[in-house]
């Protein structure tokens, strides 16, 4: 047996703490800052940073900015063109000079832009976002997450008293889903139907069901994922496993769509049941993530159980590391499922560990359109 060389990495960590500690005494000096600010060789990072320090600071501003747009559906108002200022003020109920600084602030953020004098239309992000409902669903329901963080302190030391995040998501206080009904679950369904278009269009693009006969959504939601599953891949069987208020809500939805003879849908909970067999595909979209590292083991080794032997585990969420903005994921999902009350981001390693753990064989990460949208994991059982 070849023998095993092991470095003591402790010096090069030593090393590299005092690099850190010298570039931060650096930047932390304030003669520094002017000197950099004034040097030609390093005024664009300078400003750079500024910059990136300004948007920290004022960031909460920004989001309110764009709640105030999408609660007065001033996108909505601007899609058939550019309108004039009074008009938008009437529609809105408030005074004109309170429509201009809205407006301003707008522009400046590239949700609206200036059309001549006292006109405004939508900007590159205004628009963008009229194209994806899915977004503004998220703003608004913003509005449980920013009092929660009133007190952010308290909320990370377990001192605030009511969770306004974690009654929005009626699972995160009841996990069997018992004392659930259609009523306490629609608000948050609502929500994962609006976004799961465009969740489903970069998992399904990054891994076709052509190839399946049976696809098994566990946390099915309201059956948005199966649908667009469907679409993509006339021959597949569909599954649905969610709570019992849940499905209630799934099967109407799926009947609509004319899917009721391809469909077969099971209340319960992964906590307390097993999952129903059958598929050679289970889909996780936007669940994982949701919950803890031991809920998400023992829920990954049901997955396992239901399916045959080479059947494949289709995971998709958001995930630390990935490309294209997962800074942000992370910085987001990390305070967001602290309110919520569980769950945490977890990068594609850590993924993969649960899952070699749970038995699952030949993981792969798969590319992705958008990674701040999805990342993609494919797992053999």
């Amino acid at each position: 047996m070849p023998s095993v060389v092991r470095y003591d990495t402790s010096a090069a960590t030593s090393l590299s703490d005092r690099w850190r500690g010298w570039r931060d005494s650096l930047l932390a000096s304030a003669a520094f800052q002017r000197w950099a600010a004034a040097c030609p060789l390093t005024r664009p990072i300078a400003r750079k940073r500024a910059a990136e320090l300004f948007d920290l600071c004022v960031g909460f501003v920004y989001s309110q900015t764009l709640a105030a747009c999408v609660q007065l559906e001033l996108f909505e108002g601007l899609r058939a063109g550019p309108c004039d200022v009074a008009t938008l003020a009437s529609r809105a109920a408030m005074s004109p000079d309170a429509m201009v600084s809205l407006c301003e602030a707008a522009s400046a953020l590239q949700l609206l832009e200036r059309r001549g004098a006292a006109r405004y239309g939508l900007g590159p992000l205004g628009a963008a976002l009229l194209g994806n409902p899915g977004i503004a669903a998220m703003v608004r329901h913003h509005a449980a997450l920013y009092a929660d963080l009133t007190d952010p302190v308290a909320l990370l030391r377990g001192q605030d008293s009511e969770r306004r995040l974690a009654q929005y998501w009626p699972y995160a206080l009841d996990k069997t889903g018992d004392a659930l009904t259609r009523d306490s679950v629609a608000p948050y369904t609502a929500l994962m139907a609006v976004s799961q278009p465009m969740i489903a269009d970069v998992v399904l693009a990054a891994y076709p069901l052509s190839g399946h006969r049976c696809l098994l959504d566990v946390g099915g939601g309201d059956g948005s994922f199966l649908m667009a599953a469907a679409r993509q891949a006339p021959q597949l069987r569909l599954q649905l496993f969610d709570l019992p208020g849940v499905v209630a809500i799934a099967q109407e939805r799926l009947a609509k769509a004319g899917l009721a003879d391809r469909v077969t849908i099971t209340p319960g909970s992964f906590y307390d049941d097993l999952l129903p067999t059958g598929a050679d595909v289970i889909s996780l979209i936007r669940v994982v993530h949701d919950h803890d590292d031991d809920a998400v083991a023992r829920l990954l080794a049901k997955v396992r159980a239901a399916l045959p032997d080479n059947g494949v585990l289709l995971l998709g969420e958001p995930m630390r590391e990935a490309a294209g903005g997962a800074d942000g994921v992370s910085a987001y999902f990390e305070i967001y499922l602290r309110a919520m009350g569980q769950g945490r981001p977890r990068s594609a390693a850590r993924l993969r560990d649960l899952l070699h753990a749970a038995g699952f064989s030949q993981v792969r990460v798969l590319r992705t359109r958008i990674p701040l949208v999805a990342s993609v994991i494919v797992a053999k059982s």
